[in-house]
C-alpha cells in the first residue's frame, strides 16, 4: 500500500509498505476512510516539530471501518482513531492523564501514522462514530484538542475569553468555548483567517492588531486567553492580554522557550495552564456536538485530497493556509 511519508523537512512522497494484516492482541485492524491534516503535518513538512524523527508517515486524525469484530464493535463499524498511545503504567495514566503520558507515542509523530489504506491500532484507542459520516469522524480529533483545552481552562458561562490563533485548533477552542456560554473574542495577524472565522461560524469580536485590543471595554484584559498561534512571540505577547485573576492556557507546542515578566505576571495571579492532546472523553463530547447540530463540520471542511495527488499539493496547502481550515484525505 501507499503510505504519505515525509521523508525529511521539505520532501513528502508515497512510499511502499506492506498492508498489515495480523495484530497483537488487544489491537484491531482498521482501514482508512480519511485523514485530516493539520498544523503538527505542516510542521512535520516544515521540519519545525519538537518531536520527530525523518522519515515518518504522518497522519493522526483518522477515520476508518473495522476489518474484523473487535471489542463488541462489528466489522465495517465507523470509528474514531483516537492516536495518542499511551503505556498505562507511568505516573499520567495511573491518574487517568493518558493524554500526556510519560513515553506517549502520538500516531504521524513518535510512530508511523495512518496516511496508508489500513493501520492496526489498539482496541481502546477506537470509539464508535455512530451518526457521524467518514468526513466528520476524520475532523474529531483535532477538534477534541479545543474541547480539551476548553475543559481545562475552567470557564463559565458569561467570561471574557480570546483566542489567539484563527487555524483549525484555535477554531475548535473558540468553538467549544461558546457552546460553554463564553463571550469568544479571536485575534489573528491574517485578517483573512478572522474573516473567515467570522463568515463560517459567526463570530464577531474579531481582531487583528494585538497591540490596541487592550482598548475602552476590554483594557482590563480577559478572563481566560487561549494561545493556538504555534509562535513563541505571539505565546509570550499573550500574558499581557491576561486580566487579574485569569487563566492562560497554552495550547500550540513551539520548540522555543518562553519567558515573562514575574512582576507582570504575579500581580495578576494568573493560572498557567498547558493542554496536551486529548481525553476520550473530550473525543465523546465532540461526536455528540456534531450528532446535535451544534458543530458544523461542513463549515470546516476547505478541500478534499486523493492521497495519491497529494505529493504535488503537499507543498501548496503547507505554504498557503490563511484560507484552508481542513483539509481531508481520502486513501
Amino acid at each position: 500500500m501507499p503510505t504519505g511519508t515525509c521523508v525529511e523537512p521539505g520532501r513528502f512522497e508515497l512510499r511502499e509498505a506492506a498492508v498489515p494484516r495480523e495484530v497483537p492482541q488487544g489491537w484491531a485492524l482498521v482501514d482508512i476512510s480519511a485523514v485530516g491534516l493539520c498544523g503538527t503535518d505542516y510542521h512535520i513538512f516544515e521540519g519545525k516539530h519538537p518531536y520527530l524523527q525523518y522519515p515518518r508517515v504522518i497522519g493522526h486524525e483518522l477515520s476508518g471501518r473495522l476489518v474484523a469484530s473487535e471489542g463488541g464493535m462489528a466489522a465495517g463499524t465507523l470509528v474514531v482513531v483516537n492516536p495518542y498511545l499511551s503505556c498505562g503504567s507511568c505516573r499520567a495514566c495511573l491518574r487517568g492523564k493518558p493524554n500526556c503520558c510519560m513515553r506517549i507515542e502520538v500516531l504521524g509523530v513518535h510512530r508511523d501514522g495512518g496516511l496508508c489504506s489500513r493501520i492496526a491500532v489498539p482496541v481502546s484507542n477506537l470509539y464508535p462514530a455512530d451518526g457521524l459520516d467518514e468526513l466528520q469522524a476524520a475532523m474529531v480529533e483535532f477538534l477534541a484538542i479545543g474541547a480539551h483545552a476548553v475543559s481545562r481552562s475552567g470557564i463559565q458561562s458569561g467570561d471574557r475569553v480570546l483566542v489567539t490563533g484563527a487555524g483549525p485548533i484555535g477554531l475548535g477552542a473558540a468553538l467549544f468555548a461558546r457552546l460553554e456560554g463564553a463571550e469568544v473574542h479571536l485575534l489573528d495577524l491574517s485578517a483573512t483567517r478572522t474573516a473567515l472565522a467570522g463568515r463560517k461560524f459567526g463570530f464577531d469580536l474579531l481582531h487583528n492588531d494585538p497591540e490596541r485590543i487592550l482598548e475602552g471595554e476590554l483594557a482590563d484584559g480577559f478572563d481566560a486567553v487561549f494561545d493556538a498561534t504555534g509562535n513563541a512571540k505571539a505565546m509570550e505577547a499573550g500574558f499581557r492580554l491576561l486580566a487579574h485573576g485569569s487563566t492562560y492556557i497554552l495550547v500550540s507546542v513551539v520548540k522555543d522557550r518562553i519567558g515573562f515578566d514575574d512582576a507582570e505576571f504575579h500581580k495578576r495571579e494568573p493560572c498557567i495552564v498547558g493542554s496536551r492532546n486529548a481525553l476520550k472523553s473530550d473525543f465523546e463530547r465532540v461526536m455528540e456536538a456534531i450528532r446535535q447540530g451544534r458543530i458544523d463540520t461542513s463549515a470546516l471542511l476547505s478541500a478534499e485530497v486523493a492521497l495519491a495527488d497529494l505529493p504535488s499539493r503537499f507543498a501548496a496547502l503547507a505554504a498557503d493556509r490563511e484560507g484552508l481550515i481542513k483539509a481531508v484525505v481520502r486513501p
